[in-house]
Order: structure tokens, then C-alpha cells, then sequence
């Protein structure tokens, strides 16, 4: 259903049925923070216990990857703005550190920077331990993950979640970072990867 709610929100927008984001909470967006100001998102994120939504997205190097080329192995989605923003960046180095001693594990680092952007960053932090994956084509990524801005200065860009999944491609962990500035739940979600 909530499906259905963001593609009726999104052609009443294309078509001018109405210009603005008044509406946003009748399609149960997530309400969060950028700088201490409101800001919404275009849905929520999946539920736990679901099927993760599948995906395409472009590497650094850019080739394409899908959700089903991480069967089999634990999944963590670390997803952000831009890793040209501090906390962004810390995210990435801080998940490349924990997955080094991680097995069986793979993390996606997931934004919609160029790919040239996280080659380059990849290349001057040292990053070795997690992928870096590019949304710039389409964008469908954060609107099926219902994370993308629907306002605010970042309209457009990707909220800052973490979402994890097992084996099967099951959502066993979510986390949608209230404000924007702050570093997600590290612990939290490497915790959840035990269970996954």
C-alpha cells in the first residue's frame, strides 16, 4: 500500500497536481532532522523481517551491482548524503575499519556521489574493506528504500540509514538517523549482524 501512496505522491508532483510537500505525512514519510531543522523523506524505510527491495547500482569502477550478487553473504548498507561531508566520510572509514574483521560479511557503502568521487576518496583514505556504490543513474534506490529527501537543502539526496540484511536478502536491522549531522549506530549494527 505504501507503495502505491509514493507513486501517487510522486505523479501528482510530475503533473502539478500540487506543488508542494504539504501532503507528505499522508504518505507516512519518515520525519527527521538536517542542522536542526525539519526535514522529511520520501517513505520509510523497508520493515524488518521483509525482503530486502532489490537494486542496480554503479561502482567505482563503473561496473553494475546488483542486490542478488550479495546472496549468501550478511549485508550492510551504510547510506548517506555525500561522502564529501565529514560525517559521511567517517561513516566510511569507520565501517571499512569493523569490516576488516568481519567474514562473510559485505558493506555497501551506498550515496548518490559520482563514481569518480568514491574512487578518489577510496583512493586517498585507504579504503580497502567496503564498496562503494553510486544511485546518480536513477535515483530508484533511495525511493524504494524510502529514504531520499523529499525537502530541505538535500531534497534529492539520501537520508542517512543503516540497514542490514542476512543471508537471504531478509531486512534484520534498520536505523534512519534522526539528525542528519550525527554518526549512525555503529554497535548497534554490527550487533545486528550476529543475529542476522
Amino acid at each position: 500500500m505504501e507503495k502505491l501512496f509514493q507513486w501517487a505522491f510522486f505523479f501528482a508532483t510530475d503533473y502539478g497536481l500540487f506543488s508542494n510537500f504539504t501532503l507528505l505525512k499522508t504518505f507516512h514519510m519518515a520525519s527527521i532532522t538536517l542542522g536542526g531543522n525539519p526535514a522529511n523523506t520520501v517513505g520509510n524505510l523497508p520493515q524488518i523481517g521483509s525482503q530486502a527491495p532489490s537494486f542496480t547500482l554503479t561502482k567505482s569502477d563503473m561496473s553494475t551491482k546488483t542486490l542478488s550478487d550479495y546472496q549468501g553473504n550478511k549485508v550492510v548498507l551504510n547510506i548517506f548524503p555525500s561522502v564529501d561531508t565529514g560525517t559521511c566520510a567517517k561513516s566510511v572509514r569507520q565501517f571499512n575499519e569493523e569490516a576488516a574483521e568481519l567474514d562473510g560479511v559485505k558493506v555497501l557503502c551506498i550515496s548518490k556521489d559520482l563514481p569518480f568521487a568514491q574512487n578518489r576518496f577510496c583512493g586517498a583514505e585507504g579504503i580497502e574493506n567496503v564498496e562503494m556504490l553510486s544511485d546518480y543513474k536513477t535515483g530508484s534506490f533511495g525511493q524504494d528504500y524510502g529514504l531520499t529527501f523529499a525537502d530541505s537543502p538535500f531534497e534529492g539526496l539520501f537520508s542517512r540509514c543503516v540497514v542490514v540484511l542476512n543471508g537471504e536478502g531478509k531486512v534484520t536491522y534498520t536505523e534512519q538517523v534522526q539528525e542528519t549531522a550525527d554518526e549512525p549506530n555503529y554497535k548497534a549494527a554490527l550487533e545486528a549482524l550476529m543475529d542476522a
